[in-house]
């Protein structure tokens, strides 16, 4: 008796890489291209921030604290924390995490 619809089936004899394990390969490989190509964007970013940190600009460390840029060179910053007691503290540019835009709150800046 011969079957209309017929489901030919083939014998997987190891002849070659199985379509699955292409398609997954291909798949990681454009997942970390993505990363990495996000991760640079990021880099870039952040770096091109810290090279335009200038004096009187307000700004935030990663540790928070939060001051006005007195002295700014290639690889040190000086901040201006409290006005009152004109206390100054040095820091290295990496450690700046923001600059704030004018009227910015602390409360907003974690967002």
């Amino acid at each position: 008796m011969t079957h209309l619809f017929a489901i030919p089936v083939v014998a997987q004899n190891g002849g070659g890489p199985p379509t699955m394990w292409i398609g997954l390969i291909l798949m990681i490989v454009v997942f970390y291209g993505m990363v990495a190509w996000n991760s640079r964007k990021d880099k870039k970013r952040r770096q091109d921030m810290l090279n335009a940190v200038k004096k009187n600009d307000r700004v935030m460390t990663i540790g928070g604290i939060i001051g006005t840029v007195v002295t700014a060179s290639d690889s040190e910053v000086t901040l201006k924390v409290d006005e009152s007691a004109n206390v100054k503290i040095t820091f290295t540019r990496g450690a700046i995490q923001k600059v704030l835009t004018e009227g910015e709150k602390p409360a907003e800046i974690g967002n």
